[in-house]
């Protein structure tokens, strides 16, 4: 035992402890829940894509270490699918970094471009992953609040360029935006582009969410408007569009000069991963349009299905338009505490969801709300909504 006074975890992370997500999944698993807390599908994605990734292994390709940047075909696959979806081009050899999953990219991006006193802006509420990641980099996180308006949450622009300081070094972006849903408009991307350009920062997107936009939302890299390619560093991966959230195949494009930052840093937290797996969605980035509209069908219509069973349950229920999760408000059971209305909820209906208190710096701010996954087989929504429903006060 030491017996330095001095406490074994670095004081950034202090505050940080079990990540949400690792709670509520260890007591839908003690208690036997219903999960949706934790956002992973609950089948696997296309047979083919999963049949690339056993051929691979047998060739052995990946098998040993591959190159540091990712493996050739894959650079290749993210810089087509880039092309192909939104006009960017990118040349897969210097401006694509493949990473351990889109987890690792936020790190790396985030620990290469800050320093001591950086300040960042955010949009909050925001993914647990981002508070921690400034925190190891010695910044500060500077948060913009998503509010409430109507069935969805919206950005304040205004709130947004009062941010921003002459400390700012950073704007941390997250569109489709997990939790809330909310898919940021061209106009609004376009006043982000502007107050970037006119500061003169830099941003970084998280964009994994990408392919999951519903209703009358389209999904526009940042990275397109005018002056952003220079100082923006786009993030995705494979886990949510293929639905193979485990292989953990992430990455990173932007300039030559920011991915190379950006390796700098990665190469000493994993520097590879996942070999065999990058060659199989090297294939799964190629399939046709067909996949991809139907994966959104899906989805949106699973929206729907827990939507309307988390009304009928008695839920104010947000409507998505881009993410598999649904953001809903307990106040209608004249419950405020979503921390501990989402621990009693498995022994008291046999679901598991997640607050959305713990993804904001002041807690208060999404006291009332909780987050539910939708990425699940229809059984295992309808039950979990009657559920839901039987238990309502």
């Amino acid at each position: 035992m030491t017996s330095s006074a001095r406490p074994l975890l670095n004081r950034r992370l202090a505050g940080f402890g079990t990540t949400i997500f690792a709670e509520m999944s260890a007591l839908a698993l003690r208690t036997g829940a219903i999960n949706l807390g934790q956002g992973f599908p609950d089948t696997d994605g296309p047979e083919e894509v999963r049949e690339a990734a056993v051929r691979a292994l047998r060739d052995g390709r990946g098998n040993q270490y591959p190159p540091g940047p990712g493996v050739p075909e894959l650079r290749t696959a993210i810089a087509a699918h880039q092309r192909r979806r939104y006009g960017l081009a990118l040349d897969p050899d210097t401006e694509v970094l493949v990473t351990a999953g889109a987890t690792e990219a936020i790190a790396a991006s985030l620990l290469a471009l800050l320093e001591p006193g950086d300040e960042v802006v955010a949009l909050e509420p925001y993914y647990d992953s981002y508070a921690a990641c400034v925190a190891m980099a010695g910044a500060t996180r500077v948060p913009v609040t998503l509010r409430p308006r109507g069935d969805r949450f919206r950005l304040d622009l205004d709130e947004l360029r009062d941010a921003v300081t002459d400390r700012t070094r950073l704007l941390l972006i997250n569109t489709p935006h997990n939790p809330t849903g909310t898919v940021l408009t061209r106009e609004e991307l376009a006043a982000i582009a502007g107050l970037a350009v006119e500061r003169d920062l830099l941003v970084v997107t998280d964009e994994v969410y990408e392919h999951l936009v519903f209703d009358d939302a389209e999904h526009v890299p940042l990275a397109g408007f005018p002056g952003m390619r220079d100082r923006t560093v786009t993030i995705s991966s494979a886990g949510k569009t293929f639905s193979f959230t485990g292989w953990k195949v992430g990455w990173v494009t932007g300039t030559p000069e920011l991915v190379t930052a950006v390796r700098s840093a990665k190469q000493y937290l994993t520097y590879v991963s996942a070999g065999p797996f990058q060659y199989a969605v090297a294939e799964a980035l190629a399939l046709p349009d067909a996949y991809f509209d139907a994966f959104r069908a899906d989805h949106r219509r699973k929206r729907d299905l827990l939507a309307d069973g988390l009304r009928s349950a008695g839920f104010e229920v947000y409507r998505p338009r881009g993410t598999y999760f649904i953001t809903a408000d307990i106040s209608p059971f004249g419950e405020k505490d979503a921390y501990a209305f989402c621990r009693a909820l498995p022994e008291r209906c046999g679901v598991v969801a997640v607050p959305v208190s713990v993804f904001y710096d002041d807690p208060e701010a999404g006291r009332g709300q909780v987050r539910f996954a939708f990425c699940k087989k229809d059984e295992v929504l309808t039950e979990a909504a009657g559920r839901l429903r039987r238990a309502a006060p």
